[in-house]
């Protein structure tokens, strides 16, 4: 079965597994480990704090944006466990049940695709908030915004999925087997890597022209607009601008194991095992970490009320109430 993936992914694997195991016969990465794990767990609490605050008024529960801004918490925090766990597993060198490990790449590839797409729906919710505010809310209803998050989750997940049921279509025994857990040895057949690949850059094409095209038109809409209109373009358009940086760090996180199979490849075990901990830090964990950062601080209305649940209930709270 492994020859079916090739011969180069296969000399990618034994390179991953080597690797490892001179790793670990070593000092061991401890530290590495403690500070990489600290900060998932860190943010993952943050989140927690930030999705309590959603919850805890009607304004937040029923206004579209703040749904999907839930949305994206609850994505990014999952995305952080999964991802956690694989890196914990991997570096451990341990050997899993294929099923197990199915399901865990089942859970951060969809993770993954749906951060983008979660934001393109942002990024069109804002468009016909500014562009078109006498249909906002006839367009963007609770009702609507649900169909959206779960047509998130199936573009997100169908790729994944179909994966999983082929190879257990063609293999029956395959699950029942122990394996390192790593999603290229889920590809038996090429067509999967070159699926996986090409939907991979279909999805991050959409979602920049949608993007790029609400920013413009937010742009034009805020030097059209009224005096009175001009401050919530604005913020639209600033939100729209990080969302754009947002996607380049979500691009970085679609592109994951494509960097590490180039590191495993072109670098020492040593050399590796460190990238691959830079690899990480900055291209898995950090786009999660800023959600909240990005989203959540900035808002006028959820800042008060998540420093009232983040400091125990010690402030008070004046929140300003705009779900424009």
């Amino acid at each position: 079965m492994a020859a079916n993936n090739g011969s180069g992914g296969q000399g990618v694997l034994v390179a991953h597994q080597q690797m490892f195991q001179v790793q670990l016969t070593a000092q061991g990465p401890l530290t590495k480990l403690l500070v990489a794990i600290g900060m998932s767990l860190l943010f993952i609490c943050i989140n927690s704090v930030m999705f309590v605050t959603l919850l805890s008024k009607p304004v937040f529960r029923e206004t579209p944006r703040y749904i999907l801004f839930a949305h994206m918490l609850c994505n990014d925090s999952i995305q952080l466990l999964f991802a956690s766990m694989m890196y914990i597993i991997s570096l451990c060198y341990v050997q899993v049940p294929k099923a197990g490990c199915a399901v865990l790449i089942l859970v951060t590839s969809s993770t993954s695709r749906n951060a983008p797409i979660n934001l393109a729906v942002m990024s069109l919710e804002r468009y016909v908030a500014i562009c078109f505010p006498l249909r906002h809310a006839d367009v963007a209803t609770r009702a609507g915004t649900g169909s959206a998050i779960a047509a998130i989750w199936f573009f997100g997940a169908v790729n994944p999925v179909v994966d999983v049921l082929y190879t257990s279509a063609t293999d029956p025994t395959f699950f029942s087997q122990r394996m390192f857990c790593t999603r290229e040895r889920i590809f038996i057949t090429p067509w999967q890597r070159n699926l996986f690949e090409g939907l991979n850059a279909f999805y991050f094409v959409a979602v920049t022209l949608i993007i790029v095209f609400t920013y413009i038109s937010v742009m034009v809409a805020a030097r059209r607009s009224a005096a009175s209109d001009k401050e919530s373009a604005r913020k639209a358009h600033r939100t729209l601008l990080l969302h754009l940086i947002q996607l380049g760090l979500c691009l970085n996180t679609l592109v994951f194991g494509s960097i590490e199979r180039l590191l495993a490849m072109t670098s020492s075990s040593r050399l590796f095992m460190d990238l691959r901990y830079v690899n990480f830090l900055f291209v898995l964990i950090l786009p999660r970490c800023l959600s909240p950062l990005i989203y959540g601080i900035r808002d006028d209305t959820v800042r008060p009320m998540f420093l009232f649940y983040l400091l125990c209930g010690t402030r008070k709270v004046k929140p300003k109430v705009n779900t424009l």
